[in-house]
């Protein structure tokens, strides 16, 4: 098959639907098939030179809505060539500039929402809900309603993307989704690489978060449960690493002062590459109490790393994490987040070790990029039948319906 990603920027900051295209056509591209990407990132974007799939950027954009008068117009030309087109994200322009180039072309588009119908950003945005509600239903509401298919990573995504807006037509499926193993070198090498760069921490026992630094990922939350935690154990160190494109850091460095740990966490920006594998194998666990989370790469990264994870129960992914042993989920406060630090910090060493065995086990049995391109692959070929066989090919999914009464 021949598929095309299209999503405002390649700019790794920007987090899940970024690399969820990394992996994704990283994974298509061992199965044989060719994956070319559109974004409307401006052609001299640093980033780009080391994206490893065939980029087309057609920006700059001219708005924060992604807008820029080529994409239509490169749409039209060039959709003939694909079998299939897959919009990563929602409210950007790009979701609408294919909706308008594809809906009578007879190239099926797919839709990932990564997360974004979910009605945490209803209620935590009410203003920013109201002008999307003026917005979606001209806009967003017919990119969803004429999809083949949108595509989500968790039962839990898909019930509550439904919540949002009253006005809902969507054809749905869950489809796996996963990451890359660590690289092939030995994880103590890529230890030293992140101690290299980090040396104060090299006798640590450390605690990580690794993710955007923003108001979802309920850092708050965790500065405040570990400081709690510091009051009765001396032993551990945080970890606060990631960007920063909501300029959040100085308020959590001042509450980090005013708790009196400024000694106990380091920030250590966005990490990539050895030192961020490196970060994960430093470190006796993950921490991710975030407030919404469709599926959470670090996580499944951390559990590929047999690092335990201590999670939300608002990261889509925990009844997994939880079924097997691989770490411990709870509500998304200052008191869960403690809770699930000192369980952790409870553990005898013998199950310690058990859930770290039970982490990797959990990645290779859900997580995996090779599970993820297969059932995407069967997806995608749902849509063009002509290139199935004739005992592969299945019927389609009723979409589900919701409508103002």
């Amino acid at each position: 098959m021949k598929i095309l990603h299209l999503l405002p920027s390649l700019d790794p900051r920007t987090g899940g639907p970024t690399e969820c295209v990394r992996q994704s056509g990283l994974g298509m591209t061992a199965l044989g098939h060719r994956v070319e990407v559109v974004s409307v990132d401006d052609p001299a974007a640093p980033w780009l030179a080391s994206f490893p799939l065939p980029v087309h950027a057609l920006g700059p954009a001219r708005s924060s809505y992604g807008y820029t008068p080529k994409l239509a117009p490169w749409l039209q030309a060039h959709v003939a060539e694909f079998d299939a087109v897959i919009v990563n994200g929602l409210w950007q322009y790009p979701g609408y500039a294919t909706w308008k180039a594809l809906r009578h072309s007879g190239v099926p588009y797919y839709v990932f929402p990564h997360g974004m119908l979910d009605p945490w950003f209803k209620r935590t945005y009410p203003l920013k809900h109201l002008k999307k509600c003026l917005y979606w239903p001209w806009a967003e509401y017919r990119v969803l309603r004429d999809a083949a298919r949108v595509l989500f990573t968790a039962q839990d995504e898909r019930r509550l993307a439904r919540e949002s807006f009253r006005l809902y037509r969507a054809n749905e499926e869950v489809v796996a989704f996963g990451t890359n193993r660590p690289p092939a070198a030995d994880a103590t090498d890529l230890r030293a690489a992140f101690h290299a760069a980090h040396p104060a921490l090299r006798e640590r026992r450390l605690l990580l978060f690794l993710g955007r630094i923003h108001p979802k990922k309920g850092c708050d939350l965790l500065l405040k449960a570990f400081a709690a935690l510091c009051e009765f154990d001396t032993s551990m160190h945080l970890v606060m690493a990631g960007p920063d494109n909501s300029e959040w850091t100085p308020a959590l460095k001042a509450l980090v002062a005013e708790l009196g740990i400024a000694q106990r966490v380091t920030w250590t920006g966005m990490l990539q590459g050895d030192e961020k594998w490196g970060a994960f194998y430093a470190s006796e666990a993950f921490v991710l109490p975030s407030h919404q989370e469709n599926f959470g790469i670090a996580v499944a990264e951390a559990l590929a790393c047999g690092l335990p994870v201590l999670i939300s129960d608002k990261v889509n992914i925990w009844r997994e994490v939880e079924a097997d042993g691989a770490g411990f989920a709870a509500p998304d406060s200052v008191e869960g987040t403690l809770a699930n630090l000192t369980r952790w910090l409870q553990l005898d060493p013998a199950a310690a070790t058990a859930m770290r065995t039970q982490a990797l086990h959990c990645f290779e049995q859900h997580f995996t990029v090779e599970a993820m391109s297969a059932d995407l692959l069967r997806v995608l070929q749902q849509g063009r039948p002509s290139l199935l066989g004739e005992e592969q090919q299945v019927l389609t999914h009723r979409p589900y319906l919701s409508r103002e009464r």
